[in-house]
């Protein structure tokens, strides 16, 4: 019943189309494994995968894309996007969230019969997320309670001080307020299409997302999560940005051999 409410949304309100962003990196040959499909968190774009593990993923012999959000959206028309580009893709995909990301996937799930997915530092509760984010940086957090934009600090998202991380933080965007609003009231995601396999990675000393939130994350898809020690909550850009992609494929070759 709940999906079905969700689809009758969709007829009478429909999400207005926009111009999406979709960067992409292709094996050389394909071998028809499923794509990847990357979907990053608040204040990313598509621009914090193609640093290291869209061509990466491509080396390995899977297509990569990565979907920026739209500027102006909310948790649903995010969803819509993501449920839209991955059935555009030439082959089952498998889908790939990290942080709001992760519950952005997880909302997609319910629509999009994924081949697998992979949840990275997932923020799957918002008002946690921002308690947290309001204990680490209280200055770039205030202003979403009152209908400003959240700015992420490079202490939440980094671990120690890496080469470069000052160029990524000025490149993050502040997302809409209506985007925090739809994280604070809008209703869990229902049961994936199909139930697909599903894996969550991310680190005990992410400054976003603690290890309760990673375990309870990954028992609600029935497993333990996966996890990176040392690093932040931006795995794919901190220095060892290698070893997570590389467990994250590791994982998925095993899924499809069985």
């Amino acid at each position: 019943m709940k999906l079905e409410l969700v689809r009758f949304k969709d007829w009478t309100d429909p999400v207005p189309s926009v111009r999406r962003e979709v960067l992409s990196a292709l094996p050389h040959p394909d071998d028809g494994q499923p794509p990847l499909l990357f979907v990053p968190g608040l204040g990313h774009g598509a621009w914090a995968f193609r640093e290291h593990w869209l061509g990466h993923v491509a080396s390995r012999g899977f297509a990569a894309y990565a979907l920026s959000p739209r500027e102006q959206g909310s948790l649903r028309a995010y969803a819509h996007d993501v449920v839209q580009v991955a059935a555009g893709l030439p082959r089952q995909a498998v889908l790939v969230g990290h942080g709001v990301g992760a519950l952005v996937v997880a909302h997609a799930l319910a629509r999009y019969p994924a081949r697998a997915a992979v949840l990275a530092a997932p923020v799957l509760h918002g008002r946690a997320a921002l308690g947290a984010a309001l204990r680490t940086n209280p200055l770039g957090t205030l202003p979403a309670f009152f209908g400003g934009g959240l700015r992420l600090s490079r202490r939440q998202l980094f671990a120690g001080d890496p080469p470069g991380a000052d160029a990524y933080v000025e490149r993050l965007t502040r997302a809409p307020s209506a985007v925090y609003r739809s994280l604070l009231t809008a209703p869990g995601p229902a049961d994936p299409v199909g139930a697909p396999p599903a894996l969550v990675v991310g680190s005990p000393d992410d400054r976003i997302v603690t290890r309760k939130a990673l375990d309870r994350a990954a028992a609600r898809f029935g497993g333990a999560p996966l996890l990176f020690p040392g690093m932040g909550h931006d795995l794919m850009l901190e220095p060892g940005w290698q070893e997570p992609i590389d467990a994250i494929l590791d994982w998925l070759v095993k899924e499809l051999a069985g």
